[in-house]
């Protein structure tokens, strides 16, 4: 069986520079989507707290890693694991089953693409790269979240807080969590070399593995990998992992969720929100979760595609329905064209009032 990837997915983990997306979308291939209605009840929104198994998400994973210019290295799973060991994993949603049984990156209603790590993320990471934003201090939303890699990049450049939300609960468990512990390892890795004045090896490369031995210094100079032990113990010490939560879930009851919080959380400062407008029967829940949860001086990153063959949705429609609410400002800050084109585009509230906020 296999995934309908749009890219291939080598079988031993690559550190790329900043040409790493060129390859990949050049090599790339329409995905399949399912285009019905959802014809199953809404994901109840859920908060996912600590793992009572975690090393069970690591064994035998292969974390790729991606580097852009001045960012720091991001570590992600090797998607084709979750293939290969379907059978084995707790998955209640039965999403993995079914994206293999009928070889589709989408079931509109079951499964929204969560594990797999789209085109436009990587466009986003390039434009964070090339503005040179830091988050220092922010709370910062990766809705839709996938991977996680936006999210994870803000946690490890200064955000006050980063929160990840994903439509499915075995995307957040089996690939979010896991890669924002992986990633949170590089940095304990990072801090003691600095604090013996050994800055070296920042682009390392990343497998997980059962047993043996902690690394030498020269080992992680070289590239060799962690133990998985080591990359779990950053669940009980490392800091990052403190100003992180996880929802999975329908925006819908996401929001309801969220905004039970008691005392009520501050808004968020920067929402990132990837290949998410896909679908034009999402956007006026899309919409009124961005409404309801930046503030009133933040800033929405929109990556996406000019259109999504096969489903409807793409800019120039969102554009429409954004313009039509008259709630946020959109300005596009990249275009694309090579292939298929793709854009990033900032929303904004075209107020900061607080009256026109709670509109």
């Amino acid at each position: 069986m296999s995934f309908c990837f749009n890219f291939e997915v080598p079988e031993q983990t690559t550190n790329t520079d900043n040409h790493h997306g060129k390859e990949k979308k050049e090599n790339a291939t329409k995905h399949t989507v399912d285009t019905t209605k959802p014809c199953e009840p809404v994901k109840e929104a859920k908060e996912h707290f600590a793992l009572s198994d975690p090393h069970s998400l690591l064994t035998d994973s292969v974390a790729e890693s991606v580097t852009i210019g001045t960012l720091p290295p991001l570590y992600f799973l090797n998607e084709t694991v979750f293939e290969r060991t379907a059978s084995e994993r707790d998955d209640v949603e039965n999403i993995l089953h079914r994206t293999a049984e009928q070889r589709s990156d989408l079931i509109s209603g079951v499964y929204e693409g969560g594990l797999k790590v789209w085109e436009c993320t990587y466009d986003l990471l390039e434009l964070i790269e090339r503005d040179g934003e830091t988050f220092m201090g922010k709370r910062v939303l990766d809705l839709g979240c996938g991977a996680g890699l936006l999210g994870i990049l803000a946690l490890k450049r200064g955000a006050r807080q980063a929160h990840f939300q994903d439509y499915n609960s075995t995307v957040i468990e089996q690939l979010t969590v896991p890669n924002v512990i992986i990633n949170c390892q590089e940095d304990e890795d990072d801090v003691g070399s600095e604090e013996e004045g050994d800055k070296e090896g920042s682009g390392k490369k990343m497998k997980i593995q059962d047993g043996g031995e902690k690394n030498s210094k020269e080992d992680v100079k070289n590239g060799s990998p962690p133990t998985k032990k080591k990359a779990l113990d950053v669940l009980s010490k490392n800091p990052l992992l403190s100003k992180c939560r996880f929802f999975s879930g329908d925006w819908s009851t996401y929001l309801a969720l969220v905004e039970k919080d008691d005392p009520p959380q501050p808004k968020y400062d920067i929402i990132f929100t990837s290949e998410t407008i896909y679908n034009t029967a999402y956007y006026p829940t899309l919409h009124e979760t961005l409404h309801r949860l930046l503030a009133p001086n933040g800033l929405v990153y929109l990556a996406t595609k000019a259109h999504y063959f096969g489903v409807g949705g793409g800019l120039h429609l969102f554009e429409s329905f954004v313009e039509q609410k008259g709630v946020f400002s959109l300005e596009r800050v990249w275009d694309g064209d090579e292939g298929l084109q793709r854009h990033v585009v900032l929303l904004r509230f075209k107020t900061t009032t607080k009256d026109t906020c709670k509109k």
